[in-house]
């Protein structure tokens, strides 16, 4: 039996992170979801949120996502994000305007703002904010 297990996280775009880590936090569509080695295979949707893994050396590092897919089977998870950033990667500033853009939609009571849209950008740049303040 390992005590660790693989992880992968990938988007369309790149690999974000290969590491070996002793446990996953996962926000799965039904709620977030606590994966240790030696898990069940399984197979789940994930919706907007932090994804937290436990490193050997025992602290939690983040990675903000925006849905997607995880499996885990034989001490391998796998992410498949639709996007996925590290802490270092996010920028503040960008991720302030869009949350302030997405609020301003909201407000708006414009016939042509596409709600739903503006609910899910404004989701997706507080997730973000909350990762690149994570050790604030």
């Amino acid at each position: 039996m390992s005590d660790l297990l693989e992880l992968t996280v990938v988007t369309p775009e790149r690999v974000v992170l290969k590491e070996s880590v002793y446990s996953l936090v996962l926000p799965g569509v039904d709620g977030y979801l606590g994966v240790l080695p030696n898990h069940a295979p399984m197979l789940a949707a994930l919706k907007i949120g932090v994804v937290k893994y436990r490193r050997p050396g025992g602290e939690f590092s983040p990675l903000a996502v925006s849905g997607g897919f995880f499996e885990v089977s034989n001490n391998k998870a796998v992410i498949l994000a639709d996007s996925a950033e590290r802490p270092e990667e996010i920028d503040l500033n960008r991720a302030r305007a869009a949350r302030e853009r997405a609020e301003k939609r909201l407000r708006s009571k414009a016939e042509n703002i596409d709600f739903h849209r503006a609910q899910l950008a404004l989701q997706r740049a507080i997730n973000r904010l909350r990762v690149a303040r994570w050790d604030e």
